[in-house]
């Protein structure tokens, strides 16, 4: 495992990760915003009672989430959560992209980033991803790494008052080392 004193800035051919500030929250609204339609579907409703984070800056502050930035430019939303170490070792990751890049390949460039992060920086052994079964969109990004489908989640998350069902995608550390070569080739 690496120990970073600098700060973290993960970079592939066109994209850099890097963690969210509070700096960087008049661009994540405005993307926000503009793509709410776009986004809205495929995420949890808003709870009752607690701050917009697409409207209170604090909120926003109070995040994980590492930015996708194209040039200089905020284009999404690229997380690592749920890491769970001891004999388990695993992470889920979470993105978003702004629809006016959507396509363009920018999504899987970031979600091999931040596999290489998991695996090499972190010492993770396995990475999961859910997307619910009709985001045509994000299965398409699962395509294009390779990533190992592995069933269904039966009701596995709530989005929008609804318990929907998650095609769940994995990569182990040991077919990240035997497929990194290829990574590279393509993403970094």
């Amino acid at each position: 495992m690496v120990i970073r004193s600098a700060p973290l800035e993960l970079t592939g051919r066109r994209v850099v990760l890097r963690p969210l500030t509070a700096d960087d929250f008049d661009q994540w609204r405005e993307v926000r915003r503009r793509c709410a339609d776009w986004l809205l579907k495929w995420e949890p409703a808003r709870i009752e009672g607690y701050p917009d984070p697409v409207e209170d800056r604090r909120t926003f502050a109070a995040g994980y989430g590492f930015g996708i930035f194209i040039g200089n430019r905020f284009r999404g939303e690229m997380n690592l959560s749920g890491i769970q170490r001891g004999p388990f070792q695993n992470g889920f990751i979470g993105y978003w992209i702004d629809e006016a890049v959507a396509g363009q390949s920018y999504t899987p460039e970031a979600c091999a980033v931040a596999l290489r992060f998991s695996f090499e920086d972190l010492g993770l052994h396995r990475i999961q991803i859910s997307i619910i079964p009709r985001n045509a969109p994000s299965r398409r990004v699962m395509s294009k790494l390779g990533l190992r489908e592995e069933g269904i989640a039966v009701r596995f998350l709530e989005i929008n008052g609804v318990w929907e069902d998650h095609v769940c995608y994995a990569i182990t550390a040991e077919e990240w080392w035997e497929r990194r070569r290829e990574f590279e080739d393509r993403w970094f």
